[in-house]
């Protein structure tokens, strides 16, 4: 009778396990309970147990990935001394034929001077040397009853103990450095300016309420940096303000606004506010915080009266007296982190807008121009978007146009 070998399931959901090393060779006898192989699964490493006696054919090498339920062995239990048991062994021996006591004791059977795996693994808990043990079982097999009757082999002396190394002393550890000045640590505490609370609060609130999202670009100010160059005095005499960038970039602003209203749109409940006009605030910073007074109507000036009104408000907010009125309204942000040496931020849209333009510093960078690596003043700029009212095609596609306008500035004089 030939039995199947299976594997066993080590787990719920595991479907494969691996082959890790076969305890038993093909073609040999195993006894019933003897452990077969070893498997690895993801949960945990299990034995692979005969259910009964008899020769093992292995149909699956080491290392290889099977199924839960595949075959990987077969027990012929009707070959030669599967029949046969370690307790039996002996005593038919006695009534075996002349022939059969013959190969036994003279220890000619195919089996002969092999031990069972029990005996096997006594032999190595007690130390018996397998050619010191006469096989007794069938066809000269050696038997757990053979190795209870052998005599252990005496075993070695064990090896000097190694002389225990003197230990070493402890370093010390350093001591703290002693700092100067004494050890008084001074805390204090400043009420918040209604100002500050209030920024504070529409900053939390834009957070939670806004799906606020920021896309990035870099623009090349060769040409806004020459214009400056070539005509500041002119302008400053001529208008009484100097030319900053803060103009040029108003101005790309709000011809990109015309042609995205959306980005210079509103939520207002469940309807959504377009503006016809821009009304451009501008971040200025104070001693008080950041305030954002608002320049109405910039779609409607030239680059002179927009420097006007930056500087207006400027020193409107260094003496404190930039008023609620100055701040009310506005349509966009645009907010000038580089002033301060901030090369890239995402900044906060300024409610209920939808969306705020940031500035950073001019760095200058090497950049590929037609084939060519050149060094040219970079600026990065971002724009921060509510996304429940622009769409990220929208966004990007504004600020691009706002990059193109200002790498090409005659663009912005044509109003092309």
């Amino acid at each position: 009778m030939v039995i199947e070998v299976k594997v066993p399931s080590p787990g719920e959901s595991i479907t494969e396990v691996e082959i890790e090393s076969w305890l038993v060779e093909s073609g040999t006898f195993v006894e019933m309970d003897a452990e077969l192989a070893e498997i690895n699964s993801d949960k945990a490493t299990l034995t692979v147990n005969a259910e009964q006696g008899g020769v093992i054919e292995i149909l699956v090498e080491e290392g290889e990935t099977v199924e839960v339920g595949q075959t990987i062995a077969k027990i012929d239990t009707a070959a030669e001394g599967a029949a046969t048991s370690d307790a039996a062994a002996p005593a038919k021996t006695v009534d075996a034929p002349v022939e059969t006591a013959a190969l036994v004791t003279q220890g000619t059977g195919f089996a002969a001077g092999h031990p069972s795996p029990s005996a096997e693994k006594m032999m190595k808990e007690k130390g018996i040397n397998p050619a010191d043990v006469q096989g007794s079982g069938r066809d000269g097999r050696v038997t757990k009853t053979d190795v209870v009757n052998a005599k252990p082999a005496a075993k070695a002396a064990p090896a000097p103990a190694p002389k225990a190394e003197p230990k070493k002393e402890a370093r010390p550890l350093p001591g703290l450095p002693t700092l100067s000045g004494g050890t008084e640590r001074v805390q204090r505490r400043e009420k918040m300016s209604s100002l500050r609370r209030k920024i504070a609060d529409r900053l939390v609130s834009v957070k939670n309420e806004t799906a606020m999202l920021t896309t990035f670009n870099e623009v090349d100010l060769s040409e806004v940096m020459a214009i400056r160059k070539k005509y500041k005095e002119q302008f400053k005499e001529h208008h009484g303000v100097g030319l900053g960038f803060m103009s040029f970039f108003t101005k790309a602003v709000t011809m990109a606004l015309k042609d995205f209203p959306g980005v210079n749109a509103q939520i207002d409940g469940k309807e959504i506010v377009y503006h016809d006009y821009a009304d451009i605030g501008i971040a200025v910073s104070s001693e008080r915080g950041l305030v954002v007074p608002v320049i109405r109507d910039a779609h409607l000036m030239s680059l002179a009266q927009m420097e006007q009104s930056v500087l207006h408000y400027a020193l409107k907010a260094r003496a404190n007296k930039i008023t609620v009125e100055d701040m009310t309204g506005g349509t966009f942000t645009i907010t000038n982190g580089g002033v301060f040496g901030s090369m890239l931020s995402t900044p906060i849209i300024n409610p209920p807008q939808s969306a705020i333009l940031g500035m950073h510093n001019i760095v200058q960078r090497p950049v590929a121009v037609n084939g060519e690596v050149k060094i040219r003043p970079i600026m990065y700029v971002a724009l921060s978007y509510d996304h429940r009212i622009i769409d990220g095609k929208e966004a990007v596609s504004f600020l691009f146009k706002v990059k193109e306008r200002l790498e090409d500035p005659s663009r912005m004089l044509l109003e092309i």
